[in-house]
């Protein structure tokens, strides 16, 4: 397992935990982590790649040893993050950039904002969410003036076995050493002997502002950067997005939006497939980036 270090950066106001792996002399490549997530998710990933990298990964705010905010997030924000990593890291040459879900979905984005700033781009389960509707912003508002009023919390666990069982309950694909590994990064123990997972409960609030899909898609077509997509055959994240005939159409629209596209299905894999088969994904991207 390649060893990683720590380093925490001031970002905007916060303390931000920036992960490393590899000769800081050696070509740079970000990684982006998903919702519910940790930069150390990409460990796997990281120890497939034949190649000699730099991986800078951020724990996004509040997530892992990222400062939280203890109040409701915005999706900007993990924009203008980025746009700050990056600046500290390569303010001048343009880099290339992976991102995991949500992290794909940011990258994607920014891409498009800063689409100079983007060497190659590789999105990972980046297939956004579900299109939304006009009329459904009455209820959408209601839950999240309901739930901004208390406390969110997350659930603890007596022990770290019981954060790697819960892992595992997410994606039965986890082996049982990797499942106990991720549970010491995903989770951390409290001054009462149970874990807790390292992430910010108000990010369980439901965001009050609607999807807007045709302002991403007009992100991604200003893309310039060549792009590597990559998806699981048996994603959960694109199950949810209705029937498997109605959200495949719906993806291969999105999926047009971007104009220089390489597109991978890696089988025998869920929506974590960067844990499910991190040496498939590995040389999809060492091929791609070269």
């Amino acid at each position: 397992m390649k060893l990683s270090h720590s380093e925490f950066i001031p970002l905007r106001g916060m303390q931000y935990h920036i992960r490393h792996w590899g000769d800081q002399r050696a070509p740079m490549l970000f990684m982006l982590h998903g919702w519910m997530d940790v930069s150390a998710s990409f460990q796997f990933l990281v120890d497939a790649l034949q190649r000699d990298w730099h991986v800078i990964a951020p724990d996004w705010r509040g997530f892992g040893l990222s400062e939280r905010t203890a109040s409701p997030y915005w999706f900007p924000d993990y924009l203008a993050d980025l746009d700050a990593i990056l600046r500290h890291y390569s303010p001048e040459q343009a880099v290339n950039l992976l991102g995991h879900s949500l992290g794909a979905n940011v990258a994607g984005i920014y891409a498009g904002v800063r689409a100079s700033r983007i060497r190659k781009l590789v999105m990972l389960e980046g297939f956004g969410m579900s299109v939304t509707q006009a009329d459904e912003a009455p209820a959408r508002y209601a839950s999240w003036l309901d739930q901004v009023q208390g406390t969110p919390r997350l659930h603890s666990y007596a022990t770290v076995d019981g954060v790697a069982t819960r892992l595992q309950k997410n994606n039965p694909r986890l082996s049982n050493e990797r499942a106990a590994f991720l549970a010491t990064h995903w989770a951390a123990q409290n001054e009462h002997g149970n874990w807790d997972i390292l992430a910010d409960p108000w990010h369980k609030l439901p965001n009050p502002n609607l999807y807007r899909v045709d302002e991403v898609m007009a992100c991604w077509q200003a893309i310039t950067a060549p792009t590597l997509w990559i998806e699981a055959a048996d994603s959960e994240l694109l199950r949810r997005m209705g029937s498997k005939e109605s959200a495949r159409t719906e993806i291969e629209r999105r999926i047009a939006y971007l104009r220089n596209a390489t597109i991978l299905t890696v089988q025998d894999a869920g929506h974590m497939l960067q844990h499910d088969q991190p040496e498939i994904v590995a040389d999809a991207v060492e091929k791609f980036l070269d």
